[in-house]
């Protein structure tokens, strides 16, 4: 019961860390214009890894896709490869997960079932490795520029996006971590053996109470008169 409710809780996990991966691919601030050091803000420049974008000071939009894939910073393209194998391997991690559970009905035996859980498990490990790597990548970028006193071009700070992949990450590796685990449960369970002593015939039954259980029936005594 331990084990099933723990597989429920890292599916949970999982899905929910899988969600906020997947949530970072479309959201705009990876990176956002810092004010340090600005008296007046007159605009905000913010990118993600598909566009460029400004907003003015009265709320207008202008975006710039990337023209080009090729023409990208490497950063941005190793950034890209892993978000995108981290959603994929997240979806396939969930299908396993599910098969993999106690509580459904497909998978075969319990032990099949644990080792397509712990499969579920490795694949979701990746999966947020891959999603904290690409975060880490961006913000590694982001803070080397900002610190680099040679640096003259519009300087960046950390945006919402890379605080989401890091939690969808951590929740994937711990969900994960915890697939992995379920499997040593279901190999450590103890498990009931039955034996079989055959069937017990009424004849044999009686001849051993027969056997077993002493006559204690006081003997009769007879008179003379029983005899004539």
């Amino acid at each position: 019961m331990a084990s099933t409710s723990a597989e429920i809780i890292a599916f949970l996990l999982t899905i929910s860390g899988w969600v906020l991966v997947s949530s970072t691919l479309p959201t705009d601030y990876w990176k956002v214009s810092t004010i340090d050091g600005t008296v007046i803000t007159t605009a905000t420049f913010w990118a993600n890894l598909w566009k460029t974008c400004v907003t003015d000071s009265t709320g207008v939009s202008n975006c710039k896709d990337f023209p080009s894939m090729l023409a990208l910073d490497g950063y941005i393209q190793a950034c890209r490869g892993l978000m995108i194998s981290a959603v994929c391997l997240g979806f396939f991690g969930a299908v396993f997960g599910l098969v993999g559970m106690k509580c459904t009905k497909v998978g075969g035996s319990d032990q099949t079932k644990a080792k397509i859980a712990c499969l579920a498990g490795l694949i979701f490990i990746l999966s947020g490795l891959c999603s904290m790597t690409s975060c880490s990548l961006y913000a590694n970028r982001i803070t080397s520029e900002f610190f680099d006193p040679s640096f003259v071009a519009q300087k960046y700070e950390l945006g919402a996006a890379l605080f989401i992949g890091w939690a969808g990450a951590s929740l994937c590796i711990i969900g994960g971590s915890i697939f992995c685990f379920s499997i040593a449960d279901n190999s450590n369970s103890p498990r009931r053996g039955y034996a079989y002593n055959g069937a017990t015939s009424v004849m044999s039954s009686r001849t051993k109470v027969h056997h077993s259980v002493p006559d204690k029936t006081p003997p009769k005594h007879f008179d003379k008169n029983a005899y004539v």
